[in-house]
């Protein structure tokens, strides 16, 4: 019988600015190389929208406000030899100002639009969820 893997909650947080939606590039495991929002592991005492706020900080320097729960993604940590996987509750919030600058985890921060998106590497759902988000905002393009 397989043994229950253990799972941790984290959170990644997309912001939307105009007809663009924040991404980092992640410089490490998981998804390491990838376009994703930024974000990780929900600290001990934190809530979830705490924990996306202080992960949006850390790897951008950006605050945000009006967060608001989108999706749970479960991550298979196995497939990058990770002996957890990951419960992964994503957030949207209301950009709050600021110019993003990587760090902490992020190699690159910046914001793109779903056809930058289009033609890059990126994390699960990642663009999905921008769909969802700029479509509700009537920036779907031609």
């Amino acid at each position: 019988m397989k043994e229950a893997r253990k799972i941790i909650p984290a959170v990644s947080v997309a912001i939307v600015r105009g007809d663009k939606v924040l991404l980092v590039k992640r410089a490490r495991p998981p998804s390491q190389g990838l376009y994703a929002y930024p974000g990780g592991k929900v600290e001990p005492g934190e809530t979830q929208a705490q924990a996306a706020a202080r992960e949006l900080e850390e790897e951008t320097g950006l605050r945000a406000d009006g967060y608001r729960p989108l999706r749970d993604i479960h991550i298979d940590g196995s497939g990058e030899n990770h002996a957890v996987d990951y419960l992964l509750t994503v957030f949207g919030a209301a950009y709050a100002g600021g110019e993003p600058v990587a760090s902490d985890d992020a190699e690159t921060a910046a914001f793109y639009t779903l056809t930058e998106m289009a033609t890059m590497p990126l994390a699960g759902d990642v663009f999905e969820v921008a769909e969802e988000l700029l479509g509700a905002r009537g920036n779907t393009g031609p």
